[in-house]
């Protein structure tokens, strides 16, 4: 039997590593060290409606070919996940304040996540995939959300909307429209059927 690819996630978020961990993947960690801010600002240059999926399959580009580089006989998996509430694209709240502020600008609105993955190798990207969320916070009280906040902790600013659905996060939902792994931060079920496809896992 052919010896398996070396795979590397290119991704310091410890959910994506769970993820992985969870799914009997060997894997080791490289996060990637790009600008995210610059990308999304030079795009918004380029177009202000901008897709928040291209967004996303830009960033989850952007990482794997970085880290791809500098690992050229590795095979790569990227991925980046934008929030986009009316046109909107949110940042990862800096504190407990800026969570604050997202969550309140979601309260009772419907927003959208895009999810994108991306598998690099010798430096190109050879895969992409992109999917879609739709998620409605309820109109929580204020003495909720403030609640909410301090037993939550600072943890949430790791999550662009300010919440994690599989701990305390998912108090703040009415509804939930969209695969579990893919609001986590990764489209597990695509992803894994790409690697059973290039043999990287068996099949």
């Amino acid at each position: 039997m052919a010896e398996l690819q070396h795979v590397i996630l290119a991704s310091g978020s410890q959910t994506r590593h769970e993820m992985l961990k969870a799914a009997g993947l060997a894997f080791t960690v490289v996060p990637a060290d790009i600008d995210e801010q610059a990308i999304r600002k030079a795009l918004a240059l380029e177009n202000e409606a901008i897709d928040p999926a291209n967004v996303a399959e830009l960033l989850a580009r952007a990482k794997g070919e970085s880290v791809s580089k500098a690992n050229p006989g590795d095979l790569i998996i990227a991925a980046d996940q934008t929030l986009s509430l009316n046109g909107h694209l949110f940042s990862k709240p800096g504190d407990l304040d800026q969570a604050r502020e997202t969550l309140l600008r979601l309260r009772g609105e419907q927003h959208f996540l895009h999810t994108a993955v991306a598998i690099a190798e010798h430096g190109d990207v050879t895969w992409t995939h992109v999917e879609l969320a739709r998620l409605k916070l309820r109109n929580f009280s204020m003495a909720y959300l403030n609640d909410y906040l301090l037993r939550a902790g600072e943890g949430i600013c790791q999550s662009v909307g300010a919440y994690q659905i599989e701990k305390l996060g998912l108090q703040l939902f009415e509804e939930i429209n969209g695969d579990y792994f893919t609001i986590l931060g990764l489209p597990m079920l695509p992803l894994l059927a790409e690697l059973r496809r290039r043999g990287a896992l068996t099949d």
